[in-house]
C-alpha cells in the first residue's frame, strides 16, 4: 500500500467535500434570496435572515475544510519524502486527535437541535420558529457532512496503523 497515495487521496477528499458545503451555502443564500422576494407571510419573510446566517456558516465551514486540507496535498508529500516512519506518526495523532473531536461533536449537535425543537414548540414569534427550523436544517447537515468525514477519517487511520505495524 502506498502510503503517500492514500494520504493526499484522502486530502483531495477533504478538498472535494469543502467544495460540496460551499455549493450547500450558494442553496441556502438563494432560499434567502427566494424567500425575500416571494415570501407574503411573516412565517416566511421570517426565514430571509436565518438562512443568510446558515448560509455564512456553511461558507466558513467550507473554507475551514479547504484551507486546511489544500496545503496538505503538497505537505504531505515533502514529510513523507523527509521522514515516512514520522510522517506516518504525525498522521496517526493527527487523525486520532481528529476522531475524538469527531465524537465530541455528534455528542454536541444533537442537543443543539433538541433546543431548537424545542424553540419551535414553545416559541410563537416567526422568526425565532425560522431559527429553529433553520438551526434543524443547518446541524442535521453538519452531521451529515461529519459523518462523512468521521468515516473517511476512521478508514484513513485504520490504514495508517495497519501501515506502522
Amino acid at each position: 500500500m502506498d502510503i503517500l497515495k492514500l494520504s493526499t487521496d484522502w486530502a483531495k477528499a477533504e478538498v472535494f467535500s469543502a467544495k460540496m458545503v460551499l455549493l450547500l451555502s450558494l442553496l441556502f443564500f438563494l432560499a434567502a434570496i427566494g424567500f425575500s422576494q416571494l415570501g407574503k407571510t411573516a412565517m416566511a419573510r421570517g426565514f430571509v435572515w436565518p438562512l443568510l446566517v446558515a448560509g455564512v456558516v456553511f461558507v466558513a465551514v467550507s473554507a475551514g475544510l479547504y484551507f486546511a486540507n489544500k496545503p496538505r496535498i503538497t505537505q504531505f508529500q515533502t514529510a513523507y519524502n523527509t521522514d515516512p516512519k514520522a510522517f506516518v506518526q504525525m498522521e496517526t495523532k493527527r487523525t486520532s486527535k481528529s476522531q475524538n473531536d469527531l465524537a465530541l461533536v455528534f455528542k454536541v449537535l444533537p442537543f443543539i437541535i433538541i433546543a431548537a425543537a424545542l424553540l419551535i414548540v414553545f416559541v410563537n414569534k416567526p422568526l425565532w420558529r425560522a431559527i429553529g427550523i433553520t438551526t434543524i436544517a443547518v446541524m442535521t447537515v453538519l452531521m451529515f457532512i461529519d459523518s462523512n468525514t468521521d468515516a473517511r477519517n476512521t478508514a484513513y487511520h485504520q490504514q495508517l496503523l495497519s501501515e506502522k505495524e
